[in-house]
C-alpha cells in the first residue's frame, strides 16, 4: 500500500540531465511504499520555467520537493538553486542536490545558498539505489513538508 500526503501524492521535480539516472531514480521511487509523481526536467532553464510555470509549464502543480543535479546544461543548478531561494514563491520547497560533485566548495556553496541537504551520487549501482531509497525515507516519511 502506497501511502500520500494528505489530499495528493508527493510531487517530485528531478532536475538531471543523464538519461541513465532519470531512469533508474524513476525505478527505485516507483518501488516505493509512497505514492510520488516524478516530473523531469533536463536543464537548468527547463526548471525555472516548470517552477515559475511558464510556457509548456503552466499547467505543472509546485512541486513538494526538488531534487537538484549541480551539473547542468545551459544553466547550472548552483544558479537554479540561487533563484529558487531568492525567490518569494519557491524558497521554501525543499531542495535535495544529488550531484557527482565532491568538491568542498561545492558543498559550503550549496549551503550558503540554503540547499537543504547535499548527497554525492555513488558510483557504484547499488549505493546509488541505496541513497535514492534514503533520500525517500527522511523527505517522505520521517520530515513534514510545507503545506502547497
Amino acid at each position: 500500500m502506497q501511502r500520500t500526503l494528505p489530499g495528493h501524492p508527493i510531487e517530485i521535480l528531478l532536475v538531471e540531465d543523464n538519461p541513465g539516472d532519470v531512469r533508474l531514480i524513476q525505478e527505485v521511487m516507483a518501488e516505493t511504499r509512497i505514492q510520488n509523481v516524478i516530473y523531469v526536467t533536463r536543464d537548468g532553464v527547463e526548471a525555472l520555467a516548470f517552477l515559475r510555470r511558464e510556457g509548456a509549464y503552466k499547467a505543472c502543480p509546485r512541486p513538494d520537493l526538488i531534487l537538484l543535479d549541480l551539473n547542468l546544461p545551459r544553466k547550472d543548478g548552483r544558479e537554479v538553486l540561487r533563484e529558487i531561494k531568492q525567490s518569494s514563491d519557491l524558497h521554501y520547497i525543499p531542495v535535495v542536490i544529488f550531484t557527482t560533485s565532491q568538491d568542498e566548495e561545492d558543498i559550503l556553496s550549496a549551503y550558503d545558498m540554503h540547499a537543504n541537504c547535499y548527497i554525492a551520487k555513488p558510483v557504484e549501482l547499488n549505493q546509488f539505489i541505496k541513497a535514492i531509497r534514503s533520500v525517500e525515507d527522511f523527505w517522505f516519511t520521517v520530515v513534514k513538508l510545507p503545506p502547497k
